[in-house]
């Protein structure tokens, strides 16, 4: 085994947790040691997927716009579930983090007087989305990427599969992972850690994400005793390409997309009359299966799903090269089709997490227990501040990435500026039973294979837990889940070879995400309202008076959720009727 000593051990290698350790270095002046590892290489990390811009108000009184009306939009998008506090942090934090952006080489759109130019995006009063074309989470992740590894103090460690982090009691002591290159079991060991390992969507089949989606370190906390939030709100972004669910810009409907059924109808005017296409994505998801179960959808012949139009055909194609080059290339190479010319086929897909490690406004981990951990934070969309509360806004995911990534990146160097002691026999003695029990996981020669159990986990919760909810549904998905879990137990790996097991690593993926949605299920089922992205059928009305209220779920020694819950943070703000 090899052991590696470091002040800070950043797991993860998106926005949020490069900005981490970009913040961290700053603030240290380059003094302390910073390990970023990551399962991927680091520009693999979904965040370079993000397409349509981050949120920010950046020109104020030019737009008559201010962090306070950002702030209510954002409120109210989350279906007042949003911690509005966090809200407020947010919002004054995020114009400085797009200025940084900038100055740091972002080639953000501009117009004639260089000013960075912005797009409407749904559930937004005014255009405040600051975009790089449709390509604007490569552009930002490019830039700190190149200014990082200017930074001597940050190692990365690409390709690492993390397996457990290791906590002796509240106290997080460091994390054991896999070289995926060589095989070789690595400890971490550091004073602090940050968790940054993004969301869990890939328990989904049809979804917008990339296939690394797999809520590694959410899962990882929660099996090491961190608690979890709202886990039941999953994001459904409306417009996933049919049939291969490859994510269609929101920045679509920003430069003035229309969403078609199979009537040639704008439907959206029976839904949010005022917004239209641009309203919050939970509204429009529901909109368009909606008119799929009225029968107005169209139907793919290869895969039979139903679909509604998304139509760029009156943008021009001027506009579609100029501010949507990247939804051009999508079509066109997966399907042939040429967005200026005819209809893009679409239907919700699972997006983003809404959900995630419980963690108080600093992003400092939450315990099952109540009590804050010593040493360990979470940024990013692996991490419920919350700032989405129900529903998250478009554009706002970015915000929040480098927002909480700066925030965590002064707390992590703080703390570890402040803390003599990083390596300990404890951590030794965790990873040395961790390594035991990965090399007999890599001799399992059980009858089940791993990788139909995550078909049939995709198609639990794609059939299941999709856009509407009811409990019949959830029931069965649970057993479902039961069934799974007990044929996961008894698996078989075939490739025992040490150098690139990728077969160990997706075994390593699904008992992640097999962990999460037994979560997300078991949270859904017992909300009993609907708000955001949770519609239930049989509770078809948003509940203040039961249920304003954070979901908190941690682990029992049965190894099921134990649920419990916590009030929401309003400070302005109060719940009103959601009308768009």
């Amino acid at each position: 085994m090899n052991i590696h000593n470091h002040d800070i051990v950043i797991l993860g290698s998106g926005l949020a947790g490069m900005r981490a350790a970009l913040e961290a270095s700053l603030v240290s002046k380059g003094k302390l040691s910073i390990a970023l590892v990551t399962k991927l290489h680091a520009m693999r990390s979904h965040s370079v997927a993000a397409e349509g811009g981050i949120s920010g108000v950046l020109y104020g009184k030019e737009n008559k716009d201010s962090p306070s009306l950002h702030a209510y939009d954002t409120i109210k998008g989350s279906d007042f579930l949003a911690d509005q506090n966090a809200v407020e942090l947010l919002v004054q934090n995020a114009p400085k983090e797009i200025m940084l952006m900038d100055h740091l080489g972002v080639p953000w759109n501009k117009d004639s007087l260089g000013r960075i130019k912005s797009r409407a995006f749904g559930g937004m009063s005014i255009p405040r989305t600051v975009f790089a074309e449709d390509k604007t989470g490569f552009f930002m992740m490019s830039a700190l990427y190149d200014n990082l590894i200017e930074f001597n103090n940050v190692e990365i460690f690409h390709e690492y599969f993390a397996t457990k982090i290791i906590m002796e009691g509240d106290t997080f002591r460091g994390l054991s992972a896999i070289d995926m290159s060589t095989g070789e079991f690595n400890l971490f060991n550091g004073k602090c850690g940050l968790i940054a390992t993004g969301g869990h969507s890939r328990m989904y089949g049809f979804t917008t994400t990339g296939h690394s989606s797999t809520g590694d370190g959410t899962a990882l906390a929660y099996n090491d005793g961190a608690s979890l939030k709202d886990m039941e709100f999953v994001q459904f972004h409306p417009t996933a390409l049919v049939p291969n669910g490859i994510l269609i810009s929101e920045a679509s409907r920003g430069e003035g997309a229309y969403l078609i059924n199979a009537k040639n109808e704008r439907f959206m005017k029976d839904y949010a009359s005022s917004k239209m296409e641009l309203a919050p994505r939970d509204i429009i998801s529901r909109a368009i299966i909606t008119e799929i179960n009225k029968g107005n959808g169209f139907t793919d012949s290869g895969s039979g799903l139903k679909y509604v139009g998304l139509d760029l055909r009156h943008l021009g194609r001027d506009v579609i090269d100029e501010k949507l080059p990247m939804i051009g290339e999508i079509t066109e190479s997966t399907l042939g089709l040429d967005p200026a010319e005819e209809i893009i086929p679409v239907r919700p897909g699972a997006h983003f997490t809404m959900g995630g490690i419980n963690t108080d406004i600093d992003g400092k981990v939450i315990m099952g227990s109540g009590k804050k951990a010593r040493g360990l934070w979470a940024a990013g969309e692996c991490a419920c501040v919350s700032i989405h509360g129900a529903n998250r806004l478009g554009s706002n995911s970015l915000s929040q990435c480098l927002t909480w990534g700066k925030i965590t990146g002064k707390e992590v160097a703080d703390f570890a500026l402040s803390d003599s002691k990083a390596s300990n026999t404890y951590a030794e003695k965790i990873a040395t039973e961790e390594e035991k029990r990965i090399k007999r996981m890599m001799k399992s020669k059980g009858k089940n294979n791993p990788y139909e159990i995550r078909k049939d986990l995709q198609h639990t919760m794609d059939t299941l837990a999709y856009v509407y909810k009811n409990e019949h549904d959830l029931k069965l998905a649970i057993n479902k889940l039961k069934v799974l879990r007990k044929r996961f137990s008894d698996i078989k790996i075939e490739d025992s070879s040490d150098v690139y097991n990728t077969n160990l690593r997706d075994v390593l993926e699904i008992s992640n995400i097999l962990e999460l949605a037994n979560v997300v299920l078991h949270c859904a089922i017992k909300r009993k309202e609907s708000r955001g992205a949770h519609a239930m059928v049989e509770y078809p009305k948003r509940n203040d008076k039961d249920w304003l209220k954070h979901t908190i779920a941690s682990k029992d020694s049965s190894g099921e959720p134990k649920i419990s819950y916590s009030p929401v943070s309003i400070t302005k703000w109060k719940p009103e009727e959601r009308k768009y």
